[in-house]
Formats: C-alpha cells, structure tokens, sequence
C-alpha cells in the first residue's frame, strides 16, 4: 500500500511515519516542510494543481495528514489548519488517484464539556478558541468534500517529543530547571483542569488503523479517562526524583497568558476543566484501543526534558 504522509516533520507526524515504516506492507513517502521530508511543500501556500500533480505521481492508496499548527493568532491557525485543508481536498478531487483522506483532527474542536461527561461523536461542537475553530473548519471540509475520508479527533497527546508549548510539556520544562538550579520549590500555575491524555504511539497505531479501514465520518481518540493535570504534575515529579515543595499558583483565565510562571492561561485549548472522550467508535469500527499506560508516558516525556541542555 503507498501512503502519502503530509506533515510528517510535527510531533505526531513523526510518531505516524514511524509506525508506517514499521509495516513492510506500506510505501510510505513523506511530504513536510522539514528537510526531513522527502518533498518539501507547504500546504498553506502551495497550490491545490501542483499538489495535485504530486498525487498522481505518487498513486497513494491513503492520504494522511498530521500538518497543521496549535500555536499563532487567529490568522496563522487559519492558514495552517483551515486553508491548507481546503488545499488537501482540492487536490485530491482533482486527482485521478481515489485516494483515501485520513484527516487528524482534535479534541479541541468540541471545546468544553459538562464535568464528568463522556464526549462522543455526536456532540456539538463548540469550540473555544481560535485553535479549534480552525481544526472544525478543517473538519466540516473533510466531511462535506465527498472524498472516501475518515477524521480522527486526537484529544490530548503526551509521550516522546511533546512539545514545551503543551502544559505537559511546559511543566517538564519547568521541572527540568527546578532541578538543575537546585530549587526546592516549584510553582505552577492552571493544575486544575482534567484533560484525556493519550500517548502519541497509540494515535500512530490508531492513524495506522484508519488508514486501513472504511471507517468514515469523526472518531474520537482518547484514553476514555479524565487526569487532573495537578495529578500529571505530581506523577512526573515522581519519575524525575523531584522531593521539594509543587506549589500550586491560584491563577485564573482572566489573568490572560504571561501570568504567572506556569502553564498559563488554565485552558488556552478553549476546553474548560474538563474534557474525557467517548473512545467507543474508535474500538467498533477501528478496532483500536489505547495500550499504552500514562506512567510510560510521562516516563518518556522526563526522559527527553533531563536530556535537553
């Protein structure tokens, strides 16, 4: 099977490249903005013909994209995740190939939940903030181009390579420095909020899944479990050795980002407290479930935060 990987040099990007190289039965070329890539192309500001062109050269059987952007102002998200999938469908209608689209979208695209509530595919969307705006506008292109597409809401991936813009991320960072100055207390700030954490190998395995599937329309990946970032910040503390003081900062939304020293603002995602997802359809029609445990998440997330200089 040749598979087409469009932002394969992002953090998922690079996780669903590896899981594909892994199957002999996948041709995989990788097109990104990267040196990495093996066509270099941005799919923001190319045009729907040339990527077109591209597609009928390369024949893929599955399309997948993982390009996109979680940081910028409205403008930038717009560009990144709206336009440059509108330029995706484009060019696959104008393909003579049929290939399928497997489109990555987000938990953000839904925005806040009631607390305790499981979220599904049939929910509302109301997303909010300007990030998952951008990625249900890409979502609602996907749905309505009339290609053979499936999107996957990823909720909030963590693992090898999250990112230091991410809270988990941000909080490994911070933690990192604690410890090199010798600092016996830390503070943090937006702990409140419970999020879906899933590792970013089970979103691979799971993009890899639907690659290989008929399933069309949104699925949800998640854990299917609620973490309380406060707990997140603790757990790892724990992996790193960390004995001294986390010291929780009474921050709120209203304060804006640049307050206080850590993740700020609570929920720049737009979600709220609370988000879990519903990962039923994901089991029925992709036959995936997640495997892999937050412990062995955060392990690798402080593993590659100690090694940074």
């Amino acid at each position: 099977m040749r598979v087409l990987l469009l932002g394969a040099d992002g953090f998922l990007g690079r996780h669903v490249a590896e899981r594909l190289v892994a199957d002999p039965a996948v041709q995989l070329t990788a097109l990104g903005r990267g040196d990495d890539a093996d066509v270099r192309f941005d799919l923001a500001t190319g045009a729907p013909g040339v990527l077109a062109r591209f597609v009928d050269a390369v024949h893929p059987g599955v399309v997948i994209n993982c390009a996109g952007s979680t940081r910028g102002n409205a403008r930038d998200l717009t560009r990144q995740n709206t336009v440059a999938v509108a330029t995706i469908c484009e060019a696959l209608r104008r393909s003579a190939v049929g290939a399928r689209l497997v489109q990555v979208g987000c938990g953000s695209e839904y925005g806040p939940s009631p607390s305790g509530a499981s979220t599904g595919e049939d929910a509302v969307p109301r997303p909010g903030g300007p990030y998952g705006v951008s990625k249900l506008a890409a979502t609602e292109l996907v749905l309505g181009s009339g290609l053979d597409a499936v999107v996957l809401r990823v909720f909030s991936p963590i693992g090898p390579g999250t990112p230091t813009g991410a809270p988990l991320g941000r909080i490994a960072e911070a933690l990192r420095r604690t410890m090199q100055n010798g600092d016996a207390e830390l503070k943090l700030g937006g702990l409140a909020v419970q999020r879906d954490f899933i590792d970013v190998r089970d979103v691979a395995r799971a993009v890899h899944a639907a690659s290989l599937s008929a399933a069309q329309g949104v699925v949800n990946i998640g854990s299917g479990r609620a973490v309380r970032l406060r707990d997140m910040a603790a757990a790892l503390a724990h992996v790193a050795g960390y004995d001294g003081l986390l010291h929780e900062i009474d921050d709120h939304p209203a304060a804006g980002p640049g307050h206080g020293p850590g993740p700020h603002p609570p929920y720049p995602d737009g979600c709220g407290l609370w988000q879990q997802a519903d990962v039923r359809t994901a089991r029925d029609r992709l036959g995936w479930r997640p495997r892999i445990a937050l412990e062995e998440s955060l392990a690798d997330v402080w593993m590659e935060a100690a090694c940074r200089v």
